[in-house]
């Protein structure tokens, strides 16, 4: 089997890499930057399986919506109403329908069927229509009344799966001993380069990654592999034009201030988090920008810089980062509460170098790490996608 390492003889026509009169700088043009994994910056532990689960639990719910097209006599008048989660209510509940300033006090709860009554208060009435949103203001309890029957919610575990990152590293010995222009170590030059590289896919992964359909734990045939940000966002995936979404032209239509500001508000109204980063990629980063464009700028006579860069967005519903990725899909924005965002190694598992055995006139290893995406609360971050890319 022919040698495949790194070799004098495989330097280029001539050696161009031994040294002559050139300077001892070595400039590296590919992209390798992470800017998602500074900005997230070190988990505070280390996962301990190539599971890995974590808990996630919610509050008891407030709200529901009316679940039935007809009334009697009527959508003013009806005290019976068909909800879609009867158990969310109790007898002695304020509920204020749609955005009304009427309040019904719920007298009786069967199933799904709620007994009420109407303009509680002497509040004005409001008509009621099938997909009514229901808000339950609180409950009224009754002076000296016997405890209600207790309620809770369960806790669910949520999970992901590691991944190995690993790249191989192989000097001959006399390409460890010649001179060379800019590295004064073969083998350590090496192991930089394949580390970029691995922190680059690892960025990427974060973003984009999907784990296996089948077997996601792995197995001799499988490789396991982790779910990224897009892959994990699920409640608030938002389309311009669909799903009552803002349209801003439809799917396909530039990103603008209405849209951003929609996704991060029906990502505040799932969550008591607010968006505190916005992930995107060159094209959607300069969309961003020219939220500002329109914006009546002065300038003074020594001034010889113009700026347009939004490098901050803040709204009613939080002050985000604006973090430009090149590995984000470039029709998508991701908008992400950090503090509910991991990216952690398997304990004892982080970037690491190992050497192999030596094989003849070579020195090799192997650069190796196992890293999985801790993602709390996907209905705390969203995504918009379908966005113009041209």
């Amino acid at each position: 089997m022919g040698y495949s390492g790194k070799a004098t003889y495989g330097a280029g026509a001539d050696l161009p890499e031994i040294i002559e009169d050139v300077s001892d700088i070595v400039g590296i043009v590919s992209p390798h930057e992470t800017p998602l994994l500074a900005h997230l910056g070190d988990p505070q532990r280390a996962a301990t399986s190539t599971v890995h689960e974590w808990v996630e639990d919610t509050l008891l719910p407030n709200t529901d919506s009316i679940n039935q097209t007809t009334f009697t006599p009527n959508g003013q008048d009806a005290t019976s109403l068909t909800v879609a989660n009867g158990g969310r209510f109790q007898v002695g509940d304020m509920v204020r329908p749609g955005n009304s300033t009427e309040v019904m006090q719920v007298t009786g709860v069967a199933g799904n069927v709620l007994t009420v009554v109407r303009r509680y208060g002497g509040t004005a009435a409001f008509t009621l229509t099938n997909g009514v949103k229901l808000t339950i203001l609180g409950n009224a309890a009754l002076e000296g009344a016997d405890a209600s029957a207790a309620r809770f919610t369960s806790r669910v575990r949520r999970q992901n799966y590691t991944q190995i990152f690993a790249a191989t590293v192989e000097v001959t010995g006399t390409m460890q001993a010649v001179r060379q222009h800019g590295v004064r170590d073969e083998l350590d030059y090496q192991k930089q380069e394949r580390l970029r590289e691995l922190l680059r896919d690892l960025e990427n992964c974060v973003i984009n990654g999907t784990a296996p359909s089948s077997g996601p734990q792995g197995s001799a045939s499988v490789r396991r592999s982790m779910n990224g940000l897009v892959k994990q966002i699920s409640t608030n995936q938002f389309v311009p034009g669909q799903g009552g979404f803002p349209s801003g032209g439809g799917a396909g239509s530039d990103l603008s201030e209405p849209v951003l500001n929609a996704a991060m508000r029906l990502a505040w109204e799932q969550s008591q988090g607010r968006i505190d980063t916005i992930l995107v990629g060159g094209f959607q980063k300069r969309r961003i920008n020219q939220f500002i464009s329109s914006t009546a700028r002065e300038y003074r006579p020594g001034d010889t810089r113009v700026g347009e860069v939004v490098s901050a967005y803040e709204s009613d519903f939080g002050v985000a980062r604006v973090v430009l990725s090149r590995w984000v899909p470039q029709d998508t924005v991701l908008l992400l509460d950090s503090s509910r965002i991991a990216v952690m190694p398997l304990s004892g598992r982080s970037f690491q170098f190992r050497p192999l055995g030596a094989a003849g006139d070579a020195t090799a290893g192997q650069l190796v790490g196992e890293y999985t995406l801790e993602f709390k609360n996907e209905n705390a971050h969203a995504v918009i996608r379908g966005l113009s890319t041209t």
